[in-house]
């Protein structure tokens, strides 16, 4: 009782800034990943973008128009899908939320049934039309948000989170259906997730915010090279014991590069399976295979790139 009544006249607060001097580009038919921790502020820049939020300080423009003045206008020509709330009514089958929305954004009725046959058609959705929303499953659900952000024909969406919560095969599915869309009408999509397998399968360029600022802007393979310039030759070998000698003695044969700490070296060994690190950029992996091979008897080896998981919690940890 004493901590509610102290509330009541303790007036301290503090001014945060959920997105400050964030800048970007979008083409058309781009798909671009938009990543940071939670609180970064991906969901404010989102919520800007369809014009639900005001910037306090500078502008928004999608397609040319500020989504606050010109709601109507954008809002016909946006998608919008939020992984944690659904766009869908609850208590209705699903073939009934697509007929309201229909009506809501003005669909002809051809237009309106070929899209829903083709939506129907990629998302597989088939099964549970007539279903109520309440009783999908959660990828179902998803499947049947992302038709309804799609059926007005959009040329840009936006998917905070679209796979948040699913199993590998409805993640699968949500991904390729993104692909497909994207290739079919140069659809446009902003991509917010903490999956990175989303973004390693759909983004060629990725945004990265942290603490409401920009980062990081630009491909994503840059990013693997410029903050995880390291391969890893994985070898198997065929005869244990004698083959670890013979493969350390290879690798201190190897001509060493001029640069310091860029020569291959064991990083992880298990049993008859060896690890080894090396740098690309100053060791050619098929120069090193070449040369491990003359001299070591091998079961089998494969190149490893970095994972772009280790890549993007390096950033967040250590910044850029």
């Amino acid at each position: 009782m004493l901590g509610s009544l102290r509330s009541l006249f303790v007036s301290h607060w503090e001014t945060r800034h959920a997105v400050r001097n964030v800048s970007f580009q979008i083409e058309p038919g781009e798909i671009v990943g938009y990543l940071g921790p939670n609180g970064a502020g991906k969901s404010t820049t989102v919520k800007m973008l369809v014009g639900i939020l005001q910037p306090t300080a500078g502008w928004v423009s999608v397609e040319g128009r500020d989504p606050q003045r010109h709601r109507t206008q954008v809002t016909r020509n946006i998608g919008v899908v939020f992984g944690q709330r659904t766009n869908l009514w609850w208590d209705l089958p699903l073939v009934e939320s697509f007929r309201l929305l229909r009506h809501i954004y003005g669909i002809p009725e051809g237009r309106y049934r070929a899209s829903l046959q083709r939506l129907t058609e990629v998302l597989e959705m088939d099964d549970f039309l007539q279903t109520p929303v309440r009783l999908l499953s959660l990828g179902q659900r998803m499947r049947g948000d992302l038709a309804a952000a799609l059926l007005h024909g959009p040329q840009i969406v936006f998917l905070d989170e679209p796979t948040v919560g699913l199993d590998i095969v409805a993640k699968e599915q949500i991904r390729e259906f993104i692909l497909t869309v994207n290739r079919e009408r140069g659809l446009t999509v902003l991509l917010t997730t903490h999956d990175l397998g989303d973004v390693e399968r759909l983004c060629p360029r990725v945004l990265i915010i942290d603490k409401g600022a920009l980062v990081y802007d630009g491909a994503l393979e840059e990013l693997r090279q410029r903050y995880a310039p390291y391969r890893t030759l994985v070898l198997d070998l065929l005869d244990g014991a004698g083959g670890r000698l013979e493969l350390l003695s290879a690798l201190r044969e190897f001509p060493r590069p001029q640069e310091a700490g860029a020569a291959p070296a064991v990083v992880r060994e298990e049993g008859s399976r060896f690890s080894i690190r090396f740098d690309p950029a100053h060791v050619a992996a098929p120069e090193l295979i070449s040369h491990i091979s003359g001299r070591v008897a091998l079961r089998d080896l494969a190149v490893e790139e970095p994972e772009i998981e280790t890549v993007v919690a390096r950033i967040y940890r250590e910044g850029v």
